[in-house]
C-alpha cells in the first residue's frame, strides 16, 4: 500500500512517499519538498502548489493520503496557508478518490517518537531509523511529511479507517487530541446547522 503524507504551506509543502508492508514494516519511496515564492500572488502560489501535488498523485498513485490537521496557532496568515492547501490537497484527493486521513502533529509526533511533544530533530531522527535511510531527509518539512505517512501507515496496519474525517463518530482507540478534535468540530457543526437569525 503507497501512502503519501503531506505537511502543508504555501512556502514549503512537504511531500513524503512509504509503501506499507505488513505489520510496521514501511519502506521509504520518495520525498520532496514544493515551494511558491512569497512574493507571487495567492492565486499563483496555490497553482504552484497544487501543480507539484497534482503531478505526484497522478504519477505515484497512491492508496491513502495522510495530511496534517489545520490547528489555531498565533501567526494567523500562516494558519491561513496551510489551510489554503489542505483544501487544494481534498480537491486533488477527493476528484481521484483517494481517500485523505488528518493527523494533528502531536499524534504524529507521539506514533513516530512516542512522545507527543517531541521537537522537530526527535521526529527527523526516528524517520531516518524507521526508513533506514542513510542521512536525515531536510528541511523539516520532507522529514515531518513521511512522519505523516509513517503514521497513516501504521493507523491502516492496525485496521484504522482509510478515512479520518473526524465526523463526530468516536473510534475504537481514539486518542485524547482525537477525540477533543473531534468534540470540536462536532460542536462547530452543531453550530452551523442551528436556527439562523
Amino acid at each position: 500500500m503507497r501512502i503519501i503524507g503531506i505537511d502543508p504551506g504555501l512556502t514549503r509543502c512537504g511531500v513524503g512517499i512509504v509503501t506499507a508492508g505488513t505489520g510496521r514494516r514501511v519502506e521509504f519511496s520518495h520525498v520532496e519538498v514544493l515551494g511558491s515564492p512569497a512574493g507571487a500572488s495567492l492565486p499563483a502560489r496555490l497553482h504552484q502548489i497544487g501543480s507539484g501535488i497534482r503531478r505526484l498523485l497522478d504519477g505515484e498513485r497512491p492508496d491513502g493520503i495522510a495530511l496534517e490537521r489545520v490547528f489555531a496557532q498565533s501567526n494567523v496568515a500562516s494558519v491561513m496557508g496551510v489551510a489554503q492547501i489542505s483544501g487544494v490537497v481534498m480537491y486533488l484527493a477527493e476528484e481521484r478518490g483517494i481517500p485523505v486521513a488528518l493527523y494533528t502533529p502531536n499524534e504524529v509526533k507521539s506514533q513516530v517518537t512516542g512522545y507527543g511533544a517531541a521537537d522537530k530533530a526527535q521526529v527527523t531522527t526516528m524517520v531516518t531509523r524507521l526508513l533506514g535511510l542513510a542521512a536525515p531527509p531536510k528541511p523539516a518539512d520532507a522529514a515531518d511529511a513521511l512522519a505523516l505517512a509513517i503514521t497513516h501507515a501504521w493507523h491502516l496496519g492496525r485496521g484504522g479507517a482509510a478515512d479520518r474525517q473526524g465526523k463526530g463518530v468516536a473510534p475504537a482507540g481514539e486518542t485524547p487530541a482525537q477525540r477533543a478534535w473531534r468534540e470540536a468540530e462536532a460542536k462547530l457543526g452543531r453550530r452551523r446547522s442551528g436556527p439562523r437569525a
